[in-house]
């Protein structure tokens, strides 16, 4: 019997959405604001004094729960059930929900929404670095450590990935592979295919370990010449050209304006006819929800540079960096899914 575990991390990233909605009632007064008119998405964010990021996952966040909507003329109003959270409401719930308004992750999620993240990044941000910061995953012991905390979500859902992306006499280079779990499946699934798996030296230490325990596991040789462990940063260093390129779980990590740089250099990596594939948890298109991608944005937000992005933030990415792409849009498991493009010249 094959069992979903998927109520485990959307019950775990739930309690940032909470944190949001109830920073939104009664601290920005967000129903307040709108219930004396809809609003654009750009003026309610100034009107809260809202960097973009942060009312990208707040607003969304609020529409997925059905207590925003979208007007017919594309501004943003209060729904039926969101006027139970304005003060002229009779009865409102502003006092109920105000009950946990003085929690310390409440207003800690309050400052981060006002300051666009935390006041404090010196020892680094959730194991992603920029620029001339060092990088928390160089920390042998750190690096390990949440390496082989994500080890478990990427043993469930690489055999989903695996099944979908092309097989033949292919090179894929995995960019901040990890536990390297996604490359293992795909040789598996792809005889004639080789891989580069790209990661910080540390992480890559710990992913030779996990693929001789997944090749005895699996009953087979070790992968041998077919894969390459190539330590490097994505942000700065060369990166191997390739027939596939697989980017899980990364583009969410990071700020829009270093997501389409990432896209350009990952489109530049790619053999003409080549193929970009994205994995990760996804906005509807039009932000409203679903509320599981929400709360993992409120989460991301909270502990990293980026926030969860639509499909078509993704594919508007790819257009830019002259990739086409795919209408195929396969779901994987736990909330995640696949986008695709491919290079034409």
């Amino acid at each position: 019997m094959n069992l979903d575990p998927t109520p485990v991390t959307r019950h775990l990233r739930a309690m940032y959405g909470s944190r949001v909605l109830i920073a939104a009632v009664c601290h920005l007064r967000v129903f307040d604001l709108l219930a004396e008119q809809p609003l654009s998405l750009a003026e309610c964010g100034r009107q809260l004094g809202l960097a973009p990021r942060p009312a990208m996952v707040l607003f969304p966040t609020l529409l997925g729960m059905g207590l925003l909507e979208w007007q017919p003329d594309g501004r943003l109003g209060v729904s039926d059930t969101g006027r139970y959270l304005t003060s002229g409401a009779v009865p409102s719930l502003i006092g109920y929900v105000g009950l946990e308004q003085e929690d310390a992750g409440v207003l800690e999620m309050v400052a981060r929404l006002k300051n666009d993240g935390p006041a404090d990044t010196s020892d680094g941000l959730s194991y992603v670095k920029e620029g001339d910061d060092p990088s928390p995953m160089d920390d042998p012991e750190e690096s390990r450590r949440f390496t082989l905390a994500l080890a478990g979500r990427a043993r469930l859902l690489a055999p989903l990935v695996a099944k979908h992306l092309p097989t033949g006499p292919k090179h894929l280079l995995d960019v901040a592979g990890g536990t390297g779990y996604y490359t293992f499946e795909w040789l598996l699934r792809n005889p004639e295919g080789t891989a580069t798996l790209f990661d910080r030296p540390q992480v890559l230490e710990v992913a030779k370990e996990l693929m001789e325990d997944f090749c005895r596991g699996k009953q087979v040789q070790s992968f041998g010449d077919r894969i390459t462990f190539c330590p490097g940063d994505m942000l700065e260093d060369a990166l191997p050209q390739a027939d596939l390129l697989l980017a899980g779980s990364l583009f969410h990590d990071w700020p829009d304006d270093t997501c389409a740089y990432l896209m350009d250099r990952f489109a530049g990596a790619l053999r003409t006819g080549g193929e970009l594939w994205i994995h990760d948890t996804f906005l509807n298109d039009d932000f409203v929800g679903p509320v599981p991608a929400t709360d993992y944005s409120a989460a991301l937000f909270w502990a990293t540079k980026g926030r969860i992005y639509s499909r078509a933030e993704h594919e508007a990415w790819m257009r830019a960096s002259d990739l086409t792409p795919s209408a195929n849009r396969p779901a994987t498991g736990l909330e995640y899914g696949l986008v695709s493009g491919r290079k034409q010249f």
